[in-house]
C-alpha cells in the first residue's frame, strides 16, 4: 500500500509546491507497515529515456529533508544523464532509516515491488547505504535494477567508475586553475572516504598528492588513512585546510552561507551531489572568490555511466573509455562559462537542458 504521509513542509510550501519547484514528473510515497518501509521515488524528466538512479538509504532528520533531497537528486540525475550523452532520464529514491540497523531482506524486496509497480519508468541501483547484495534483494521483485553484481552479468560496485569520473574532472580544474592536469605535490582534502571518496584517494595517492581526509566513521578513516599515507582531520577542521583542492564526497549542501567563506582552495571537485546548497547564490559566490568549481553533476557521473553500460551489455573498458571523456567536457563547460560571464554550475545546466530540449523535440513528431 502506499500511505502520504504529514511532512513538515520546507519553508511552508506543500508537498505539490515543492514537487513543483523542480518540475518534476512524478514523486511517489511508498509505505509498507509490515517491513518499516519508508521510501520515497522521484522521477524528475523522462524525455531521453527511462529514469534511472541510485537509491539511498539514510537516517534523515525528517521526512520533508528525505522529500528534498530526493527532489534534488533526482533532478541532478536527468542533468547528468544529459550531459553525458546517455539515452536515460532523471530519477532517484530515498529509504528512510539507518542502513546498519534497518536493513534487511524483506524491507528491499517489498522496495522493489514499488520500482516494480512504475512499469520500467524508474530503474534503481546502488547508492549511499546500498550495496551490490542489496540489488540482488531488489532484483528478485523487479527487473528494473542495475548495478547487479558481476556474477549476475552486471557491472559490480559503480564506485570505481565514479572515483575515476571524479579523478578526470578534478585534473581538467586543475589545469583550468594552474595550468596543468598534474596532481603530484597537491594538497588535497577529501570530505568522506566512503566506496566513492576511498577509490578517489587511491588514485590522488598514486599521483603523489598530499592528502588530507575527514568521515563520520572512524573504522574507516583509519584503514584509509594507513593504506594511502592520508592525515585523518576533523570533520569541521576540513573547511578551514589551506589546500589547493577541496573535494566533497560525502552528502550534499557542503558549500553554503556557514562554510563557503571558510574555504582556502582554489579548486572546488568531488563526486558528492548537490554540493552547493543555494546554488544561484554560492555558484556566483564561487566565482567572486575565484575558485574553480566542477559542476558536481558532471564529474561523478562515471557511476551512472557505468551502470548505464549494462543496460546495453556491459563491457568495463567501454565504461572507463566513456567516463575518461567528463575531462574534456569539464573544460568545455569552464569554457562555456567564461563566455557568457556566468557560473560553471549554470553553465553545465545549460548545456544539459539544450540536449532534453532538442530531443523533446525530435519525439514530439510521433
Amino acid at each position: 500500500m502506499v500511505e502520504l504521509k504529514e511532512v513538515e513542509l520546507k519553508k511552508d510550501k506543500s508537498v505539490f509546491g515543492q514537487i513543483s519547484e523542480y518540475n518534476h514528473e512524478k514523486v511517489v510515497f511508498c509505505h509498507d507497515k509490515e517491513t518499516g518501509l519508508k521510501a520515497i521515488i522521484g522521477i524528475h524528466n523522462t524525455v531521453l529515456g527511462p529514469a534511472l538512479g541510485g537509491t539511498r538509504m539514510w537516517s534523515y532528520a525528517s521526512e520533508a529533508e528525505a522529500l528534498d533531497d530526493v527532489l534534488r537528486l533526482s533532478r541532478g540525475m536527468t542533468y547528468k544523464a544529459a550531459i553525458s550523452g546517455l539515452n536515460l532520464g532523471g530519477g532517484k529514491a530515498v529509504i528512510i532509516g539507518d542502513a546498519k540497523k534497518d536493513k534487511n531482506e524483506a524491507l528491499l524486496r517489498r522496495f522493489g515491488r514499488f520500482v516494480k509497480n512504475l512499469n520500467g519508468a524508474y530503474i534503481t541501483a546502488e547508492d549511499v547505504g546500498m550495496t551490490t547484495k542489496d540489488m540482488e534483494y531488489i532484483r528478485m521483485e523487479t527487473e528494473h535494477v542495475s548495478g547487479l553484481p558481476e556474477s549476475m552479468g552486471g557491472g559490480g560496485d559503480p564506485s570505481p567508475v565514479t572515483a575515476y569520473g571524479t579523478y578526470m574532472g578534478m585534473k581538467a580544474a586543475a589545469k583550468k586553475a594552474y595550468g596543468s592536469d598534474s596532481l603530484s605535490g597537491k594538497k588535497i582534502s577529501v570530505q568522506g572516504v566512503g566506496h566513492v571518496g576511498g577509490y578517489l584517494v587511491e588514485l590522488l595517492a598514486k599521483e603523489n598528492a598530499q592528502i588530507f581526509i575527514t568521515d563520520i566513521y572512524e573504522d574507516r578513516l583509519r584503514e584509509v588513512s594507513s593504506k594511502f599515507n592520508a592525515q585523518i582531520v576533523g570533520m569541521d577542521e576540513i573547511y578551514d585546510l589551506d589546500v589547493d583542492i577541496y573535494s566533497p564526497c560525502a552528502l550534499g549542501g557542503t558549500i553554503n552561507d556557514n562554510t563557503l567563506g571558510r574555504l582556502k582552495c582554489q579548486v572546488i571537485a568531488g563526486c558528492a551531489n548537490n554540493q552547493l546548497r543555494d546554488e544561484a547564490v554560492h555558484g556566483p559566490a564561487l566565482v567572486e572568490k575565484s575558485i574553480v568549481y566542477a559542476p558536481d553533476f558532471l564529474i561523478n557521473a562515471g557511476g551512472l555511466i557505468n551502470v548505464y553500460s549494462e543496460l546495453q551489455g556491459y563491457n568495463r573498458e567501454s565504461a572507463y573509455a566513456q567516463t575518461e571523456r567528463i575531462y574534456g567536457y569539464t573544460l568545455d563547460i569552464f569554457e562555456l562559462a567564461e563566455k557568457e560571464g556566468i557560473y560553471t554550475q549554470l553553465a553545465a545546466t545549460k548545456m544539459a537542458e539544450k540536449r532534453i530540449n532538442s530531443i523533446s523535440k525530435v519525439r514530439s513528431t510521433f
